[in-house]
Parts: C-alpha cells; sequence; structure tokens
C-alpha cells in the first residue's frame, strides 16, 4: 500500500514539473511576443457545420467546372460524357494508347453493360472477386487500369467517395497504374458534408467494410518537401464525369 502511494505521488510530482516547464516554455514565447499568454480555451460557437455552410450551393454547372478546376489542379484529369458509351470508348482508346495488357474493374452491373472486354480483345480484363481461386490484390497491383463507379463526390474538395464491398475491393482503386473512376453526375454534390451525412444517418451497423476519399493522384512528399507521384496509388487519376 505504501509502494502504490509513494508511486502516485511520484507521479503527481512529476506532472507538476511537466506543467511547470511548459508554462515557463510558452510564457517565454508569449514575452517575446509581447502577447499575453492565452489560459483560457478558444470558444467554439457552432457545433458542426453552421448553417450559412450547410446552405452554400452550387448549380450543377458550377459543380462541374469547380470540381474539374480543383481535380485539375492537383494533377487529376478530368473528362466529361454524355452516357456510360462514350465513357466506355475513352477508356478503351486509352488502354489502346498505353498499350494495356491488364485491367482491373469492380463487380458492378453498369460495369459489366459497359462491355469493355468488346473493344479490348487484346487485353486481359479481370473482375473483383468473381473467382475464389485468385489471388485478387495479385492481380489489381499487376493491372495496367483499374476502373471503378465513384459511389460519391464533392465538388468543393474535388473528392471522390469509393466505399468497399465484396464485390468492390479497395485494391482496384489504390493498387493500379493508372485509375478510372467514373462519375455518374447526380451523385456529384457541392460540399463533403452532403456525402458524410449519409454514413452518420445509416449508423455504425450500416457503414461499408471501407470509406475511400481519391482527390487525385497519389502524392508523396518526403522531409525535404521533394514531391513524388505514384507512390502509394496510382499516379494518373481520370475523373469521368457521366450523364
Amino acid at each position: 500500500m505504501d509502494t502504490a502511494n509513494s508511486h502516485q505521488n511520484w507521479l503527481k510530482e512529476m506532472e507538476e514539473q511537466s506543467r511547470a516547464k511548459q508554462r515557463s516554455f510558452i510564457g517565454g514565447i508569449s514575452e517575446k511576443l509581447r502577447r499575453p499568454m492565452v489560459t483560457e480555451p478558444p470558444r467554439h460557437p457552432y457545433r458542426g457545420s453552421p448553417d450559412f455552410w450547410n446552405a452554400y450551393e452550387w448549380n450543377g454547372q458550377e459543380r462541374i467546372d469547380k470540381f474539374t478546376e480543383n481535380f485539375m489542379s492537383v494533377g487529376g484529369h478530368v473528362e466529361r460524357f454524355a452516357t456510360m458509351d462514350d465513357a466506355r470508348r475513352f477508356i478503351a482508346d486509352k488502354a489502346k494508347e498505353m498499350s494495356a495488357r491488364y485491367v482491373i474493374r469492380q463487380n458492378q452491373p453498369e460495369l459489366e453493360a459497359m462491355n469493355l472486354e468488346a473493344d479490348l480483345p487484346d487485353a486481359q480484363i479481370s473482375v473483383w472477386n468473381t473467382d475464389e481461386e485468385q489471388h485478387w490484390k495479385a492481380r489489381s497491383a499487376e493491372a495496367d487500369i483499374g476502373v471503378v463507379i465513384v459511389d460519391h463526390a464533392a465538388a468543393y474538395t474535388s473528392s471522390m467517395v469509393v466505399l468497399s464491398s465484396k464485390d468492390k475491393g479497395r485494391s482496384v482503386s489504390l493498387l493500379p497504374t493508372v485509375l478510372m473512376a467514373i462519375i455518374p453526375v447526380d451523385r456529384l454534390k457541392t460540399r463533403l458534408g452532403e456525402v458524410m451525412v449519409h454514413f452518420d444517418e445509416g449508423g455504425r451497423e450500416s457503414l461499408p467494410a471501407g470509406i475511400h476519399f481519391i482527390s487525385g493522384p497519389s502524392r508523396s512528399s518526403d522531409i525535404e518537401n521533394d514531391l513524388t507521384i505514384g507512390v502509394h496509388g496510382p499516379g494518373v487519376v481520370y475523373a469521368l464525369i457521366v450523364g
């Protein structure tokens, strides 16, 4: 019992010494800046997003224009198509231009209906999780192109949101060299909050296996700020806005 009390007293003394050093350090900075040291926590007048931000809205063309501007500013590519057939032809043309040998796509009806196989007879097109014997992460890693349908998108941050499930492996958007992400235009919102509210309303039990935010090609910087593209994901990302 005495040992426990002694240990608690020692911890209390160490904490007091640490706080005294902290006050001395911050006080020295305040003195040099000739500003009083802040002792009260800052006020937080809003809980969550303020009303004016929740009411902020762009029309359909503004959302497309702002998403395009923001996405391209970080090195991404944006194409606009009227139909999925137009998007299919674009993907097929790019695959031929790249001499792509391996393509992987999510297992979704919209992508099945595109029938990329007809336009790319010389490429091996794999469909996520359709063969239990297949090592799907390896198939994604060797793929020249990954094709996904975006679940949500936000123009203000140029973010595409891709959800994971047994038919929609995250590796399809994370591991190929080039990502083709199809955005149905009705899924493009103004603010990211319009997307996040769906997950809040659904509750914990309905959350998907993964929620992935893609705002351009993979970008990494070391401690000297040397920028490298494509280290932790696709180095080339196309956002195909369709509809």
